[in-house]
């Protein structure tokens, strides 16, 4: 899941990587932040944030090598 909001070039960018990585082995969820008051003050303007199963993977840029690398433990 991606805590994102809208206008945030650096959410599109993190959004952009993540598709053709995740196409195929799994469902990418983009949550607005600020759509709800719990995530705006979670998150504020500290987006985006990558999040798998409540953990956070990464925020503001994507790390290519820690997503590959949970894709390929969850694949096994």
């Amino acid at each position: 899941m991606v805590y994102s909001r809208r206008g945030c070039h650096l959410c599109d960018e993190m959004l952009e990587q993540l598709e053709p990585l995740c196409r195929g082995r799994g469902t990418l969820l983009v949550r607005d932040v600020d759509t709800s008051p719990e995530w705006t003050d979670a998150y504020g303007l500290h987006v985006p944030v990558l999040m798998v199963d409540g953990e956070e993977i990464c925020r503001y840029q994507l790390d290519r090598s820690a997503v590959l690398q949970l894709l390929a433990t969850q694949s096994n």
